[in-house]
């Protein structure tokens, strides 16, 4: 095909052999992607903030080696994490004006508070006691090594908190009005209160923190039970493995129940987004699919529940979405104008749900061999965890796409469009070669953690005695000297 021509409703140009895409699907993908990416080291320091915390103080109370080694691995892991979110977080501001500008511009006196608060009040708390752990063990007391670890911590769930405020804002808008400034109609913050602490920031705070504890902690049970594998009278990573289990044991049933009641306020608040999560076409009663099957490659880009294998419970999704009436009506996807991709927001939501229950199961399996004190004797175990290890981070990413896709076609909810926020002067070429660059980029940077991740992984096993490698090829952790 050498004519020009357009695609996915215009998103994609081809002018004879070269294939450009428009400037606004350039632009929602080259941020969809740099989140993404972010978004993994996000998680990583919340999720690893309260390992971390317990290490340091049973290093700092018991003066256990096993606690020592457990402390220094996780800080390094965290830190090369934070630098990796730095990077890769800086850019996400500079797209508001480069491709989205009248997001900016309309939205900049509601989402600016906020960004410069998780700046100034977060990453720098983070940052500075970050250093203290990783420099300050024998420099400091041990009541402010611990205190360190304490504010690391809390700078990396207050970074998140004021994230989410935003975030929240968009999807649930209030605390403003709309006036005209200089010929354009912005969003003027009227209640910061009411702007700052709007329907969806309780839901997806508790939601959003608990998933990234989720996902770190299938990281630190892999990485233990990988560990354990190699040797199983590790003390320090028979430990770490036991801890993992324990906390799973808490957060994946929380997150289920939590998520139930999540969808509720998502079916009360952004009911289109309910539907897409449904694939629920018909305004009427809605079934719950618990299995949902594609018949053909349509039914795969197009789900719907005539071209769907599906498991069903009938009415539940009703049930759900009223919160306990089965015979409720649920608008449908065919009342409304323009629709999300419905495909990737329904895709994504079972990928979720069903990961979710994955991770019940992994829990109840570890809990009862703990219980029964086998924990590790379990080769069949130890496996599940480690090829586990990077489930946690698909759920908490599918879950990303449902919440951050399911609003389209909105940046803001009911306010402002993405079609209509995105730069005019931004040409194809332009929004194109950015974007690849972005994806070479950010590729890069991933292979570069997971380099220093293995880095980190041998000197373990060197350390342990797995391997023999001179010592002189590989730096010792720094803080902590000696076995388990």
């Amino acid at each position: 095909m050498s004519a020009t021509g357009a695609l996915i409703d215009g998103t994609v140009l081809l002018a004879e052999n070269n294939i450009l895409l428009s400037p606004e699907f350039a632009s929602r993908l080259q941020f969809g992607w740099t989140i993404t990416v972010h978004i993994l080291f996000a998680a990583l320091s919340i999720g690893l903030a309260p390992y971390i915390v317990y290490f340091t103080w049973k290093d700092v109370r018991s003066d256990d080696p096993a606690y020592a080694r457990l402390r220094s691995f996780w800080i390094n892991v965290f830190a090369v994490g934070f630098v990796m979110g730095t990077v890769t977080g800086i850019p996400m501001s500079f797209q508001f004006g480069t491709n989205f500008p009248r997001f900016a511009a309309v939205s900049g006196e509601l989402i600016g508070g906020p960004l410069a608060f998780e700046a100034k009040m977060a990453f720098f708390l983070e940052a500075v006691f970050l250093g203290i752990l990783l420099f300050g063990r024998e420099r400091v007391s041990d009541r402010t090594y611990v205190l360190s670890s304490i504010l690391t911590g809390v700078g990396a769930w207050l970074s998140g908190f004021w994230i989410l405020v935003v975030n929240a804002w968009m999807q649930t808008p209030r605390g403003f009005e709309l006036v005209e400034r200089n010929g354009v109609e912005i969003a003027r913050l009227t209640d910061p209160v009411a702007a700052f602490f709007t329907p969806r920031m309780p839901w997806m705070y508790v939601h959003m923190m608990n998933a990234s504890v989720i996902a770190v902690t299938l990281v630190v049970a892999g990485i233990a039970a990988y560990f354990v594998w190699r040797n199983r009278d590790s003390v320090a990573w028979n430990t770490a493995l036991r801890m993992a289990v324990v906390v799973l044991l808490i957060t994946a049933p929380l997150q289920a129940l939590h998520g139930d009641a999540y969808g509720r306020h998502v079916a009360d608040t952004q009911p289109q987004k309910f539907a897409a999560m449904e694939a629920h076409y018909e305004t009427g009663q809605a079934d719950l699919h618990l299995i949902a099957i594609p018949q053909s490659l349509d039914a795969l880009t197009d789900p719907r529940t005539d071209n769907l294998f599906t498991i069903s419970l009938p009415g539940l999704g009703s049930f759900l979405a009223s919160g306990g009436d089965f015979s409720a009506e649920v608008v449908g996807l065919h009342e409304y104008d323009e629709n999300p991709p419905v495909a990737l927001v329904f895709w994504s939501f079972r990928l979720m749900v069903g990961l979710g229950f994955l991770f019940v199961g992994l829990a109840l399996w570890g809990g009862n061999r703990l219980r029964k004190g086998r924990l590790a004797d379990s080769g069949r175990y130890l496996r599940a965890m480690m090829l586990s290890s990077p489930l946690g981070y698909v759920a908490l990413l599918t879950g990303w796409y449902v919440t951050e896709i399911g609003r389209q076609p909105w940046v803001v909810q009911g306010v402002l469009k993405t079609s209509d926020a995105v730069s005019r002067s931004l040409t194809a070429i332009e929004a194109t070669g950015t974007l690849v660059a972005f994806v070479v980029l950010y590729l890069a940077l991933l292979a570069a953690f997971g380099a220093v991740l293995k880095w980190l992984i041998e000197g373990e096993l060197e350390r342990m005695g797995v391997r023999t490698v001179d010592d002189t090829s590989r730096p010792r952790l720094p803080g902590v000297s000696g076995d388990d």
